[in-house]
Parts: structure tokens; C-alpha cells; sequence
């Protein structure tokens, strides 16, 4: 099942970063519900704390901006739907060219991401987020 069709991308606009980034989150969180959504400085990001998502099993996933130069990947927004907490997410899409990430589950959207990004020169400058899945520790 998929909630939101594949995008395509001009090959100006991207060379498949967007894409990689929405799979790696989707890799990371279906399966799971999300217990948690918040936004936590860390010393490696000072600029933009990045957004944790505490998942079911204690696993936390990190979703960090990224930029160089002219090219940037930034998470503007979140806006987690608590009433559907409590179902799996079933997978991960987006909508008007990958400014909005919609996390769903079985009965709508879970939590929802607006994201500014450009790649800039292209291809010069890296974007797309900093995706880092930290396992629970037992």
C-alpha cells in the first residue's frame, strides 16, 4: 500500500538525494509506531536541533538538516497527529515536491514534515538530511 505516489524530480532540481532520504526514513520507521517527536540540540548540529523520533521499541531516529553553501535540506515544521499514535506506520511519502513528508499509518498521516530544500549548484554542494537510526540499548 502507498498512501502518496512517487514524486519525480527534475534531474536539475535533484539527483536522487530526496528520494534516498524518504526511503531511509522509511526503512527506519515502518513497523513501528512513534512514541515520541521532539527537537533536541546536540553539539554536532548547533545551528538546527535535529527531530527525534522515539519509536516503539526505544529506538530513536534522527532526521537532521544539512547545507553547504547555496544547497540545504531543512526541516521547517512537524505536526505529529497523537490521535493515531497508537498504529504501526505503514510507510513514508510526499507531496509538492518533497516539501511535505507525510509519515501514515493505516488510517492517515502520523506525522507530517514541511521541508525546504534546494540543491543549489547543482550538483556541487551536498543536501538532504542527516538520517541516523540509534538502536535501544538492552
Amino acid at each position: 500500500m502507498n498512501t502518496y505516489p512517487i514524486e519525480g524530480l527534475d534531474p536539475q532540481d535533484d539527483n536522487g538525494t530526496m528520494p534516498a532520504n524518504v526511503e531511509a526514513l522509511r526503512q527506519a520507521v515502518v513497523g513501528h509506531r512513534i512514541v515520541k517527536a521532539e527537537r533536541r540540540p546536540i553539539t554536532s548540529y548547533p545551528w538546527s536541533p535535529p527531530l527525534f523520533l522515539t519509536l516503539d521499541d526505544g529506538t530513536e531516529v534522527r532526521v537532521a538538516d544539512d547545507g553547504d553553501c547555496c544547497a540545504v535540506t531543512e526541516l521547517k515544521a512537524f505536526l505529529l497527529h497523537p490521535e493515531l499514535v497508537d498504529h504501526m506506520i505503514m510507510g513514508v511519502g510526499t507531496t509538492e515536491k518533497y516539501t511535505r513528508w507525510h509519515i501514515y499509518a493505516d488510517l492517515g498521516d502520523v506525522l507530517e514534515l514541511t521541508v525546504d530544500w534546494s540543491c543549489g549548484n547543482p550538483f556541487y554542494y551536498g543536501y538532504g538530511f542527516n538520517i541516523d537510526v540509534v538502536e535501544a540499548t538492552k
